[in-house]
């Protein structure tokens, strides 16, 4: 992280790519959930998900322009990820009932793309009007996956092994 922020690259894509580059079943991947779980889980996931919040200016998006394109990029959100997601997963061999769960899923992206909204307005990439819209697109999308779910394959039904 440390090293990608020097060379001008957001420190995030550093933490990336060394995760990326240790294998998921090593030793020092094991050490480093152990000792960090905790630390992450309890103290700068909440940390950061209050900062987003606090950064978050709900205010901008009043009017019936504003609230019409939020609802419109919810919708292109949701519809785009399930879409590629279902699709990808017919082509493959799923059944339609499995790639329509997996395309559900596909819109439990919160947490990573809070991470890119921030990045892209402290980079002035977004205003904070999109990056209020787009927190919004993530909490409902995020919200409304598990109903969603629950009605495509309801808890007591177990789920197909293929």
């Amino acid at each position: 992280a440390i090293a990608t922020e020097l060379i001008g690259i957001h420190a995030i894509f550093g933490a990336f790519l060394l995760g990326a580059m240790i294998p998921h079943d090593s030793r020092v991947a094991r050490e480093f959930i152990q000792k960090l779980e905790d630390i992450v889980a309890i103290l700068l996931l909440p940390a950061f998900f209050a900062v987003t919040g606090m950064r978050t200016e709900l205010n901008l998006v009043s009017g019936f322009e504003n609230i019409l394109f939020c609802i419109t990029i919810i919708i292109v959100a949701t519809i785009g990820k399930f879409a590629g997601s279902a699709i990808a997963g017919r082509l493959t061999g799923l059944s339609w009932r499995e790639a329509s769960a997996i395309g559900i899923l596909m819109n439990t992206r919160g947490l990573m793309g809070l991470i890119v909204l921030n990045i892209g307005l402290d980079l002035d990439v977004i205003s904070p009007q999109v990056f209020a819209m787009l927190v919004l697109m993530a909490l409902v999308t995020t919200l409304t996956t598990a109903p969603v779910l629950d009605r495509l394959i309801p808890p007591d039904e177990p789920a197909s092994t293929a």
